[in-house]
């Protein structure tokens, strides 16, 4: 059945004394439009929307796109692996924030850092097919495969924001409205342009069709129509921001960890700490040490600036849930579209700086490619940093650190670190996921010991 369609029956199942097959019968001769229309979006009634589940296919897209189009935690899919396919040849895209001077030399940046990675993965591959020889009961095929997913997963720092790729989802159409809103309102022109392709997408007949019987009806024809860009995480995001930058002190300018875990106990300060966390560039410990020794009075202002543009039909913003343990990791972009992947927690990102350098892998030494690596590391950001924001963001490759504050409760702390610290993972993520553990040990020493995480030196590299 169509999502909406859907909806209406499973809702209607619910409030009548009729059997289900009777409810679909019903649903056949009445109009779902007008149900949705009354009930959820004049009355509100929004668990009705979650009844109906689309699923929406993005090709074409560019790495910030996807992650940005992937960031709902109700949220199912997958997207194009950076371990299993060959990205040299893949081209790259343009913001079309640019003008003509500033696309030009972003994409002599990208053809850069795509020439490098082709140069990387096959030194690599080299290095690693003379360090490790293929055991006998080792098909050649496997091995192959497993030697250049390896050599991926080094090579893959030099790729960035810009490369395209695909992803498919599934989500309710309470969850889609969300992300059309949001996607919206982002500072990127092609997120916008995005937002308005798939509120037009659910009111036109769907592209591919399983059983041409089922007929061709649009996926969401009311959601579309009401589909309106968030205007409150726009407004919240620049009064806080506008907040900070008049009220806040210097930074502390402390060294970035790269895995801190705080637990917060004052409800008022982690929330407000949250809040500025997004807008600024300091570390999640240092806002929450700092709104723990402001007043009553200076914390309920900036919760009334997050909360002054708000309107009845609004949400509470993201900030305001949480999760008893608060990681706050300056991580590399390619590990963190791995970690951004799990969904039982909430995660919140700082804007894409550049300031916090980049990782290097070890195999990037071992295989001798340390001088092509840097120059076109150091080249990119040279780049990026001379480009206007936010088309800029798109040249940041992988292996550049940020900022990203991950909030859960203890059974997702375990679980991310036991299954991300395993022999088969990506490296970085690995080492993260190993960091987490220790951290929780430290913290908690009597739930740390009971995650059983794989340390990163412990490893098996033709294991796929």
């Amino acid at each position: 059945m169509p999502p909406e369609k859907c909806a209406y029956a499973l809702a209607r199942y619910s409030r009548s004394p009729d059997s289900i097959v009777q409810s679909l019968e019903w649903v056949r001769t009445h109009n779902t439009q007008n149900f949705l229309e009354h009930y959820y979006f004049q009355y509100g009634h929004a668990s009705i929307a979650d009844l109906g589940h689309t699923v929406l296919c993005f090709e074409g897209m560019s790495e910030l796109a996807a992650t940005e189009i992937e960031d709902e935690t109700l949220w199912d899919g997958q997207a194009k692996s950076s371990r299993y396919q060959d990205f040299s040849r893949s081209g790259f895209i343009t913001p079309r924030e640019f003008g003509d001077a500033d696309a030009a030399a972003y994409q002599l940046a990208g053809e850069a850092l795509l020439r490098a990675y082709g140069e990387v993965h096959a030194r690599v591959f080299a290095h690693l097919s003379e360090k490790l020889p293929r055991p006998e009961e080792m098909r050649p095929d496997a091995y192959q495969r497993n030697l250049k997913a390896r050599a991926f997963d080094v090579a893959r720092y030099l790729l960035f924001w810009g490369v395209p790729t695909n992803v498919g989802q599934v989500t309710s159409i309470r969850t889609l409205e969300k992300q059309i809103k949001r996607l919206r309102s982002s500072e990127y022109e092609e997120l916008r342009s995005l937002g308005e392709e798939i509120a037009a997408a659910c009111a036109a007949e769907p592209d591919c069709i399983w059983d041409e019987s089922a007929g061709r009806e649009p996926l969401a024809p009311t959601l579309a129509r009401h589909a309106e860009p968030d205007e409150y995480l726009t407004r919240s995001s620049h009064d806080l921001q506008c907040w900070a930058a008049q009220n806040l002190p210097p930074a502390a300018g402390t060294a970035a960890e790269r895995v801190d875990l705080i637990r917060p106990t004052d409800v008022a300060a982690d929330i407000v700490a949250t809040l500025l966390y997004p807008v600024t560039d300091r570390p999640f410990r240092e806002l929450y040490e700092s709104a723990r020794t402001w007043s009553a009075a200076r914390r309920a202002e900036v919760l009334d600036v997050a909360l002054q543009s708000r309107s009845r039909r609004d949400d509470m913003l993201r900030a305001f849930r949480g999760g008893l343990y608060a990681f706050d990791m300056a991580i590399d972009l390619g590990a963190y579209r791995d970690l951004h992947r799990h969904r039982r927690c909430q995660q919140y990102r700082q804007a894409y700086s550049g300031q916090l350098g980049f990782d290097t892998p070890a195999a990037v030494a071992d295989s001798g490619v340390t001088a092509i690596y840097e120059a076109a590391m150091r080249n990119a950001f040279d780049q990026m940093h001379a480009l206007p924001a936010p088309g800029a963001h798109y040249l940041l490759p992988f292996g550049a650190r940020s900022r990203f504050l991950f909030k859960m409760d203890f059974a997702e702390a375990e679980y991310i670190s036991r299954v991300r610290s395993g022999v088969k993972g990506h490296f970085s993520y690995r080492e993260i996921a190993w960091e987490m553990k220790q951290k929780m040990e430290a913290l908690e020493p009597e739930l740390g010991r009971l995650i059983e995480a794989t340390p990163p030196w412990v490893e098996d590299p033709l294991k796929r």
